[in-house]
């Protein structure tokens, strides 16, 4: 019997991380790539890994990601989210933990749009007295 599955969708910014979560010996893969080749940056790593170190589940489970969209930072909070999703659907006791850290909501902040007659959100053209 094949062992259970848990999957999560986890987003920030544009970017999008479907994560699905088996019981394992730790490997994390991103787009068919290794974790450390993927995500170079520590303090990334650190971040993405948080989920599991809140619930001491760190090396317990084998992680595949599917992540599209945004830059490195949204792709790392995307992913984070849906890690944390996952492991709730994994086990419910989580849930409390989870969200006391913070982990489970989803970062409403977004770029905002360029406006006209603005170069871009906010930053006005120079302005000439004469």
């Amino acid at each position: 019997m094949p062992e259970a599955m848990f999957w999560g969708t986890g987003r920030r910014k544009a970017s999008t991380a479907r994560v699905r979560i088996i019981k394992g010996d730790g490997k994390i893969l991103v787009n068919d790539r290794p974790f450390d080749e993927y995500f170079p940056i520590p303090l990334t790593r650190k971040i993405i890994l948080q989920p599991l170190t809140v619930t001491e589940t760190v090396g317990k489970f084998d992680i595949r990601a599917n992540i599209a969209g945004g830059g490195s930072t949204g792709q790392a909070g995307a992913f984070r989210h849906g890690i944390a999703r996952a492991l709730v659907k994994f086990n419910e006791e989580f849930r409390s933990l989870l969200r006391k850290n913070g982990l489970l909501t989803r970062d409403p902040r977004m770029k905002e749009r360029k406006k006209y007659g603005l170069k871009k959100a906010r930053k006005r053209p120079q302005f000439s007295k004469r």
